[in-house]
């Protein structure tokens, strides 16, 4: 039941990753509160596959250091490709 915890601690990480980064508008609003949430869940439950316990500090800190280290280069390079993307469409249509 404690995973549950991992996944809305990573959904609260992927908000603040979300609106702390520039070109919130290239991605939907939903997109790095999922990937911090399935991210801090992965985390966890690898680590209590691996026998990890709760009462030690090790799944805690992988459901909060895993979404950041997973969420914000997943998001600039979202951003960034949607930005090309755009900007080579605006070229093929000529109205850049």
């Amino acid at each position: 039941m404690q995973i549950l915890i991992a996944f809305i601690v990573g959904a609260v990480v992927g908000i603040g990753i979300h609106f702390q980064l520039h070109q919130r508008l290239t991605r939907g609003v939903v997109l790095a509160p999922m990937i911090g949430a399935v991210s801090a869940g992965a985390a966890w439950s690898i680590l209590t596959w691996l026998g990890v316990g709760i009462d030690t500090p090790w799944p805690w800190l992988a459901a909060l250091i895993v979404p950041i280290a997973v969420t914000y280069p997943a998001i600039i390079l979202v951003s960034r490709a949607r930005v090309a993307r755009d900007a080579r469409e605006k070229v093929r249509l000529g109205i850049g």
